[in-house]
């Protein structure tokens, strides 16, 4: 494979890897390149990437390289996170945004250790909103990003200190995704509430039998 191919590769791999980054030797282990020519190969992309214009630089931060937008273009990254389209969050961000929330500080591996699918997408998305933001990085290989909330996420959900979330198991709607809900309780190691969530089932019957009932009543009268 030549130079300008293992180039491609390791875009890839850098893309796939996100805000953790990659190492030398993680790369060199993945391509069965020597570290000296990782290096090379990662030093002639900066500078092709730079000559030509790109949208993206490759950093190394904390002995880890990482690929990432350029400052300068920081204020259209913000008006898009500012959108109006962009502004509800997702079931899937609801979601990792709770792991977060109730797991900080926690490291991305993790937060899809729990949710059992990747978060890096979802990740980016809460950042570029405000709603997480980095407070670290974890011990061990590659020193991953610790994630936390901000000011902005109490500011979103109206609390005024993080110890004013509610419960774990209030912050899902059972009736469409009672399972989710119970998986989700159990990679995070939280109990569910069934006392409640059985209240609230007897509640929902009820008013759909009084539904039914009203519909019947309203067709003999039609009739």
């Amino acid at each position: 494979m030549g130079n300008h191919e293992m180039k491609a590769v390791i875009e890839g791999l850098l893309f796939a890897a996100g805000e953790d980054g990659l190492s030398t030797k993680e790369i060199a282990d993945v391509t069965g390149l020597a570290r000296h020519e990782v290096e090379l190969l990662i030093h002639d992309m900066r500078v092709d990437w730079k000559e030509t214009g790109r949208g993206l630089q490759i950093v190394k931060v904390a002995q880890v390289y990482q690929m990432t937008t350029l400052p300068e273009h920081r204020p259209y990254f913000e008006k898009l996170a500012q959108a109006p389209t962009r502004s509800q969050l997702s079931r899937a961000a609801l979601e990792t945004l709770a792991i977060i929330a109730y797991r900080q500080p926690i490291t991305r591996l993790e937060t899809e250790e729990i949710r059992g699918v990747k978060s890096d997408r979802i990740i980016q998305q809460l950042q570029r909103k405000g709603l997480i933001r980095d407070v670290g990085r974890a011990e061990g290989a590659g020193r991953p990003i610790l994630y936390g909330t901000t000011k902005e996420f109490l500011e979103y959900f109206g609390l005024n200190h993080i110890d004013e979330l509610p419960p774990p198991d209030s912050i899902f709607n059972w009736q469409e995704w009672e399972q989710d809900r119970k998986d989700l309780f159990q990679r995070l190691g939280v109990e569910p509430n069934e006392e409640q969530a059985k209240s609230q089932t007897d509640e929902v019957k009820n008013e759909a039998e009084g539904e039914t009932e009203s519909e019947k009543k309203t067709e003999s009268v039609q009739a």
